[in-house]
């Protein structure tokens, strides 16, 4: 199920962007064992409904007992990624860094995913999405003229910037193992990949097209055929109008055509365009607008929330969105003709397989009980 089925993972237990990343690869058919404290595992540990942790299998080791560590170099042994978020030599001190993994695993490719990347001198520092959005430059871009730069929730730094291009990059080193016949370390950092998501916002600068105020240009709010407006009932529709052809769509869909408005590249007239399409907007509501510019080339779309997005038609015919536990999410993306990925399972509860992954490892009952009553497993 999935073009990575046979690839096995291991996730050492972290926040949003390495869960991120691992859940693609699960979604993809990888088998993704996640390593949980063993603090946070027991009979009463319930499972999250977090949809980042889907799709896994869940074992609590104690890796800050030199047991535990070795348990989880056993496990490394016959993995093919292992993925961490700690700090900078964080791994190395509790004694599975990447060195420590390759000496039991050659082929090991080693995901390392960090706001700030492996070096630099911010490289041991804390930090969050908004901070490392903020010098790479990506949050200056977002929000309109005269105002501060609003925080795009965390969807540059820790997901599109961060756990999207851990899973690339894992992806891209397991096809270069195949050449080489050994792993090697992805550096994956969020200020990095943010940076990355800018590439675009380069070339309008060097052709003379983007200026670094925001809300002035083409597609930060500063044209009025590329923004939201309110609707009479409060909701919200977004225009991204951009060619002339749709334009002239617009136009005719707000009954505006042939008034004798500015030109739709004429800056000046942009607040004259703005207030008409904010006063003609406010006149009905989102989804009579909706239904004015349905199967148009206009490019009006109602601005829908988390719990209207799995119902719209379109969405619900890709199945864009799936039921997973009880939970409607996101379902996996993107869609493969021959190995196609299937519905992932619902989160475990911490610690729900530590048994059966040390069975598998090859350790008896006696042996298990032990390490529990040692406190090494959960």
């Amino acid at each position: 199920m999935g073009p990575l089925d046979g690839v096995r993972v291991i996730e050492i237990a972290s926040l949003a962007p390495a869960p991120f990343g691992c859940m693609i690869l699960s979604d993809l058919g990888a088998d993704v064992l996640r390593v949980d404290r063993a603090e946070i595992c027991g009979p009463n540990a319930k499972a999250p409904v977090d949809p980042l942790s889907r799709g896994r299998r869940s074992a609590g080791i104690n890796l800050k007992d030199p047991a535990g560590v070795g348990l989880l170099l056993r496990l490394v042994a016959s993995a093919d990624v292992l993925v961490e978020g700690f700090r900078p030599g964080v791994a190395e001190r509790l004694g599975f860094g990447p060195e420590a993994c390759a000496e039991r695993n050659p082929r090991l490719v080693y995901g390392r995913m960090t706001g700030w990347g492996q070096d630099g001198p911010l490289a041991p520092t804390a930090g969050h999405d908004i901070d490392y959005i903020a010098i790479s430059g990506a949050l200056s871009m977002v929000g309109r003229a005269g105002e501060p730069p609003v925080p795009p929730v965390n969807l540059l730094g820790d997901f599109g910037g961060g756990g999207m291009l851990l899973a690339l990059g894992v992806v891209a080193a397991l096809l270069e193992r195949e050449r080489s016949g050994v792993g090697q370390v992805v550096d994956a950092a969020m200020v990095d990949g943010s940076a990355l998501l800018t590439s675009f916002i380069y070339g309008l600068r060097a052709s003379g097209t983007w200026q670094d105020a925001r809300g002035v240009n083409l597609l930060d709010t500063g044209a009025p055929f590329y923004d939201t407006y309110e609707t009479a009932d409060g909701g919200y529709v977004a225009v991204g109008a951009l060619e002339a052809k749709f334009y002239a769509e617009l136009l005719a869909g707000l009954g505006l055509a042939g008034t004798g408005l500015p030109g739709q590249h004429d800056r000046a007239g942009w607040p004259v365009l703005r207030a008409r399409f904010a006063e003609v907007f406010a006149t009905r509501t989102r989804d009579e607008w909706a239904e004015v510019f349905a199967g148009s080339d206009a490019c009006v779309a109602p601005v829908l929330g988390p719990a209207e997005a799995p119902g719209h038609p379109h969405n619900a015919s890709r199945g864009t969105f799936t039921d997973v536990g009880g939970v409607v999410q996101p379902g996996p993306a993107p869609r493969f003709s021959r190995s196609a990925a299937g519905t992932p399972s619902a989160p475990p509860a911490p610690g729900a397989d530590t048994d059966a992954v040390l069975t598998e490892l090859g350790c008896s009952a006696a042996e298990i009980a032990a390490l529990r009553a040692s406190a090494t497993v959960a």
